[in-house]
């Protein structure tokens, strides 16, 4: 028996085919919207929902020798961008209809969370360090369904601010693995960038004041044109230096208090190789784990959202295609469940 998942939340079409009885990737497809997306410096949610239209069939159509053998279908309703959550919506409504199979809606976070544990079993409860291309935040994960917000950007998302400072620099899209590049090779104390809220006793991100630091810097350099290569490296290499700092002084807050010795790091932006050192050497530090997924797993991806719909499948979490909806971003505070 197998479980059918489909991720269309942003600028990623994929779909993975997993063994319900031993969690056992069979199929894993992707196909990325980046080049698409790149001549305009960002995502153009129209565009990226024509794509998808074109691209799950592709996609679906791999799964054709195993159709029979599908037992249901997981697929991400929320949140994201509601013109891409309606295609993959639209493909596994239609499919479970055709097959008599249940749906089980994902929470796309919950996804990333259940990166983790792709081929695994489940281990909880963690604090969980979510970081990613819409969210930053902190949450404490005790089971499937019991999931708390324990800190959150009260502005731009990690990942987004990766990207809006690649575009300050002329660089490209998505800016996320560019500016980490760069910054293995500058010089992180050529330029002193402000660390935020370094003297609020708020726990909470804030990564606005950053970003536009880092714009007045490219702005006294001349303009993205006139910048060097050395330039670019240095204030990359400045940018994510505070922006790590910033994530460690807030969530060491988090760890001093909390009693949960696993700790895991997960979405697009944990790929960053200088993230997850920081936060490693943070959890030594408290004597706690530090649990991340495998590289090819931390962006959006279908593998995540059918590890999460295994678990709950087995608890009895699906609905029919008439129940399911789709819902675009909602804002997530402290102490609102996931």
């Amino acid at each position: 028996m197998l479980l059918l998942s489909i991720e269309s939340s942003c600028d990623d079409s994929a779909i993975a085919l997993t063994e319900i009885d031993s969690r056992k990737l069979i199929l894993h497809k992707k196909i990325s919207q980046e080049i698409e997306h790149a001549r305009y410096g960002g995502v153009v949610p129209e565009l990226a929902s024509r794509l998808h239209a074109v691209d799950l069939p592709k996609l679906l159509e791999s799964a054709l020798p195993w159709f029979k053998e599908i037992t249901a279908v997981a697929v991400t309703n929320e949140p994201g961008l509601a013109v891409t959550l309606n295609e993959g919506v639209m493909m596994a409504k239609a499919f479970a209809t055709f097959q008599k199979v249940p749906l089980i809606p994902v929470h796309h976070l919950k996804g990333h969370i259940y990166s983790l544990f792709i081929e695994k079993p489940t281990r909880l409860p963690m604090l969980v360090i979510l970081i990613s291309g819409g969210h930053t935040m902190v949450l404490r994960v005790l089971g499937l369904q019991e999931m708390e917000v324990l800190a959150t950007s009260m502005d731009d998302s990690v990942g987004e601010s990766y990207d809006k400072v690649a575009k300050m620099m002329g660089l490209g899209y998505p800016g996320g693995p560019i500016v980490e590049a760069l910054a293995r090779e500058g010089d992180p104390d050529r330029f002193e960038l402000p660390v935020p809220l370094r003297n609020s006793p708020l726990i909470a991100f804030s990564l606005s004041g950053l970003k536009n630091a880092v714009r007045l810097t490219v702005e006294k350099l001349g303009g993205p044109d006139k910048m060097s290569e050395q330039d670019r490296r240095d204030l990359a290499a400045a940018f994510q230096k505070a922006l790590i700092t910033h994530l460690i002084q807030k969530i060491r807050k988090i760890l001093a208090r909390e009693s949960i010795p696993d700790v895991a790091l997960v979405g697009g932006a944990s790929a960053n190789l200088a993230i997850r050192e920081a936060f490693d050497s943070l959890c030594r530090e408290y004597g706690k784990r530090l649990h991340t997924a495998p590289l090819e797993f931390c962006a959006d991806n279908a593998a995540m959202i059918g590890r999460y719909g295994l678990d709950a499948l087995a608890e009895g979490l699906t609905c029919s295609p008439e129940e399911i909806t789709v819902s675009a971003n909602r804002k997530l505070q402290p102490g609102m469940k996931l």
